[in-house]
């Protein structure tokens, strides 16, 4: 979990009793680490599922093929990041539950290793969140046939998060991880409000800023599909809903995972003193179980959602489904090898046929739209 309440338990533990205490012990129980473990078990098996690399079908256009190469390339770095992200929640439960004596909060290697670990989770999960806002930019860039930025999307989504990670947590830590015990009210927000926010700020721009990045891309697939075909049949309303459905289903995943983490931080500061343990203990193990399943969602609604399912191969093992066909189309020098790794989310396979002057030039006169509507294909 990234959470920067359970940040604060890897400081030394409070000399009076509390109810931050009453919830430290419902966050150190088998219970909540069994629940982390087995939710993190199947986030790292749908980051793996997502980084296995796929068959790319044959595309017609060297331009579409970049276009969908850069679109799997950001769900591949999402889904490392997923990974990473559900292997520290992973081992941190499971050293847990076999290790009490690593969440003694008295001492001080307990202290150092907690949070060691959660600044580990805290990093690669807030990378996720920046590699879905890029996710979202560069979709629309795509459409619009402007190149996309991926030097800039990495410096973007590992340096941001490094630098965020650090500032809030030697905030929190340093100088002697003595969170709970500060004296003032004042010392108390100045120590812990930098690691909410920027945990929380983050999260927020990704919720307010993805749904109107997708709600241009739609807007953007409905005026391609228009304007490439003079027309708008039962087909081509299809393809515009399919995409909607599938935006939709990326924010509304995104918000099942980290709305409750909201939740949560609005409710420790609106009643910090009046604390609802069992409310808070509840969103606890919600976000434990939705948090790691990140993974798992990404590797659903980051797919391909026409032109059949994606094919992925184990790498060292053959190809399956080979046939003498497969073999004959190998051999033909005029068509060009199948890749292995890129795959498109939104494709059709386009049909060869033989066309006459009169549609070639009609082709070429279209072709800024047509490629357009190839990149809803290709890059979605």
């Amino acid at each position: 979990m990234a959470d920067p309440t359970i940040q604060t338990f890897c400081c030394h533990q409070p000399d009076k009793a509390d109810a931050s205490v009453d919830i430290m012990q419902a966050f150190n129980s088998n219970s909540y680490s069994t629940v982390c473990l087995i939710s993190s078990s199947i986030g790292i098996l749908g980051a793996v599922y997502q980084v296995l690399p796929r068959e790319e079908p044959y595309l017609s256009h060297r331009w579409l093929t970049q276009s969908a190469t850069r679109g799997r390339q950001m769900v591949v770095w999402l889904a490392v990041a997923d990974l990473l992200a559900s292997l520290g929640v992973f081992i941190r439960s499971a050293l847990w539950l076999n290790y009490r004596s690593l969440m003694n909060p008295d001492s001080d290697s307990s202290v150092l290793f907690c949070a060691i670990v959660s600044a580990w989770i805290q990093y690669f999960y807030t990378a996720t969140w920046f590699w879905t806002l890029c996710y979202a930019i560069d979709m629309r860039l795509v459409l619009r046939e402007r190149p996309g930025h991926p030097v800039l999307y990495h410096m973007c989504c590992w340096i941001i998060p490094a630098v965020l990670t650090s500032v809030g947590l030697s905030i929190l830590y340093v100088p002697d991880a003595n969170c709970h015990n500060l004296k003032t009210l004042g010392n108390a927000v100045l120590h812990i409000l930098p690691n909410y926010l920027a945990t929380y700020v983050p999260m927020a721009v990704v919720m307010i800023v993805n749904p109107i990045l997708y709600c241009d891309v739609a807007k953007a697939v409905h005026a391609a599909v228009v304007c490439s075909l003079a027309q708008f049949t039962s087909k081509e309303r299809g393809l515009v809903d399919t995409v909607r459905l599938k935006l939709a289903f990326i924010n509304l995943a995104f918000y099942a995972c980290w709305l409750p983490n909201i939740i949560n931080g609005i409710l420790l500061w609106t009643l910090w003193f009046n604390l609802p343990t069992n409310v808070i203990i509840s969103l606890w193990y919600i976000m434990a179980v939705m948090n790691p399943l990140q993974a798992l969602f990404n590797s659903m609604v980051y797919r391909r959602w026409t032109g059949g399912s994606d094919k992925v191969y184990i790498p060292c093992r053959k190809l399956s489904g080979r046939s003498a066909l497969n073999d004959a189309l190998d051999d033909d020098p005029g068509r060009p090898p199948i890749s292995t790794e890129s795959t498109p989310l939104l494709e059709t396979i386009p049909s060869k046929s033989n066309v006459g002057t009169a549609n070639l030039s009609m082709s070429l006169a279209s072709s800024t739209h047509q490629r357009a509507v190839a990149s809803i294909n290709g890059a979605l």
